[in-house]
């Protein structure tokens, strides 16, 4: 199972991905703006996901909205 960005390039836990739009977070009133970086992602069981860290919560991106840095 490969998990890849959405330009194709393989993703791997610990890489520095980028948000490509802006994305409303469920169950928080927050929005990730376009060019928000997050560091150190870990992937999930479900080769569309990543976990990534934002402040002291945890959030789950779908990998169609990111691009590898």
């Amino acid at each position: 199972m490969t998990t890849k960005d959405t330009n194709g390039k393989e993703l791997d836990d610990g890489n520095t991905v980028q948000v490509i739009k802006d994305l409303k977070v469920k169950g928080t009133s927050t929005t990730l703006k376009r060019g928000t970086t997050f560091k150190n992602i870990r992937l999930t069981s479900n080769e569309g996901q990543v976990e990534c860290r934002q402040g002291k919560s945890t959030i789950v991106l779908k990998t169609e909205f990111l691009k590898k840095m």
